[in-house]
């Protein structure tokens, strides 16, 4: 494909800035669930997505077993008697044999439940008696202390369904029905990289020596880790000069071998932003300028290096370091979870109390950084500027303030934790 080059961004039409919520629906609407998917061992299956459910061949537990150590006893005996002769002991992963009548088995977490007996009495209610006898200082009830067969899962059953996002819990819960290798969605291969001439990376150039008007390139560390947790193949691209010519060579490149490319600055409307006239001159852009503060310069598209290539999303994100870390959780985390087919896209806002003021209400939604205080409610950032990446540090979270809205001290806000964006 040989693109025809817009002339300039500037003489582009501009689009109207567009809501959040409208803009995360058309993203996640484009994103259709990739094809295909790896085994991998359940050991190394954290954060990945099931491509299939986990269907059980077996009860969990596989027999009635005992959750103390202690006694097993038949409930009924001790209507007769509170002393019982202790006849067996039965061990985790050992079995016993059929308990007599007025009879007890010394018993251990995990052991199967003898039969006959149908409680269980720990052993803090009892005293072991010299003659090999136990005196039971509690009535046993039916059913106590004893974990029925299947109660923590039933053969047939689908423990985790397909597009789960495993945590480590759930590989425990695999590895409790026998699964040494799952089958998860394939990974997303990303390109990445960094538009401005501006931009250094650090080691290259000593602070002491920086040009007037350079910065270390702080994004590309932080949205490749980002990436990294939410288990994609990243591609590091490097650092795109500011020329139009050079943004499309680098974006038909990357289009060839990823499913997404992923780029940092470039997206406004100066005359040395030349992403969006490239993505066009390359395929669409069908998605540009939020009504999000920060976080207003996002662009998305789909491109092409040949007509017979497949396209790839193009993700465009601001170059100001908090807008695109924020719109990276707000827009990118759902958007890779949805091609890798999970379920569970978006953590929900939790209510908290306000311990700051924000008088100025802003046109645009806002996201304010933020931190829980140790007696409660949340304390505000001095310096909510989108180039001051310490907030995001300081901060454990973000406020979605929407659109005209003051918020005042005692104020009831939604609270989005850095600990569910992050993950």
């Amino acid at each position: 494909m040989t693109p025809t080059l817009p002339l300039s961004a500037a003489a582009l039409p501009r689009a109207p800035l567009r809501p959040l919520d409208e803009a995360l629906a058309e993203l996640l609407s484009s994103a259709s669930p990739l094809v295909g998917a790896d085994s991998v061992s359940t050991f190394d299956a954290d954060g990945r997505v099931l491509a299939v459910d986990l269907v059980s061949s077996l009860d969990v537990p596989g027999h009635d077993n005992s959750s103390m150590d202690g006694y097993a006893v038949r409930s009924a005996d001790f209507l007769q008697t509170d002393v019982l002769q202790v006849t067996q002991r039965i061990a985790a992963g050992s079995h016993g044999h059929a308990l007599e009548p007025l009879a007890a088995a010394r018993i251990f977490t995990g052991a199967p439940i003898p039969p006959g007996a149908d409680a269980v009495v720990m052993q803090e209610d009892t005293e072991a008696l010299s003659d090999g006898r136990v005196r039971l200082l509690t009535p046993p009830s039916p059913g106590q202390w004893v974990r029925r067969r299947g109660e923590d899962v039933a053969r047939g059953a689908v423990v985790l369904p397909r597009g789960e996002r495993l945590s480590p819990a759930s590989l425990g819960l695999a590895a409790s029905i026998g699964f040494a290798r799952l089958q998860v969605s394939r990974p997303v291969r990303v390109a990445l990289f960094s538009t401005g001439d501006e931009l250094v990376m650090p080691g290259d150039v000593a602070p002491a020596d920086m040009p007037v008007g350079a910065i270390y390139n702080s994004n590309r560390f932080f949205l490749r880790a980002l990436l990294m947790r939410l288990g994609c193949q990243v591609t590091d691209m490097g650092i795109v000069p500011d020329r139009l010519d050079a943004t499309v060579q680098s974006l038909a490149e990357a289009s060839a071998q990823h499913d997404l490319i992923l780029t940092s600055g470039g997206v406004s409307v100066g005359e040395e932003d030349h992403i969006k006239p490239a993505v066009q001159a390359l395929g669409e852009l069908t998605l540009w300028q939020l009504a999000i503060k920060p976080g207003k310069p996002f662009a998305y598209g789909r491109i092409q290096s040949a007509s017979t290539a497949p396209r790839a999303h193009f993700i465009g994100l601001p170059g100001n370091p908090v807008s695109s870390f924020v719109t990276f959780m707000l827009l990118v985390r759902p958007f890779l979870l949805r091609l890798q087919g999970a379920t569970e896209l978006a953590p929900q806002a939790l209510p908290a109390v306000a311990r700051f003021s924000w008088p100025k209400a802003d046109k645009r939604r806002e996201f304010l950084r933020v931190r829980r205080l140790p007696s409660g409610g949340l304390e505000l950032y001095a310096n909510q500027s989108s180039g001051v990446l310490t907030s995001a540090v300081w901060g454990d979270g973000l406020v979605d303030n929407p659109p005209g809205q003051t918020i005042g001290p005692g104020d009831v806000v939604r609270y989005l934790p850095f600990a569910s964006l992050l993950c």
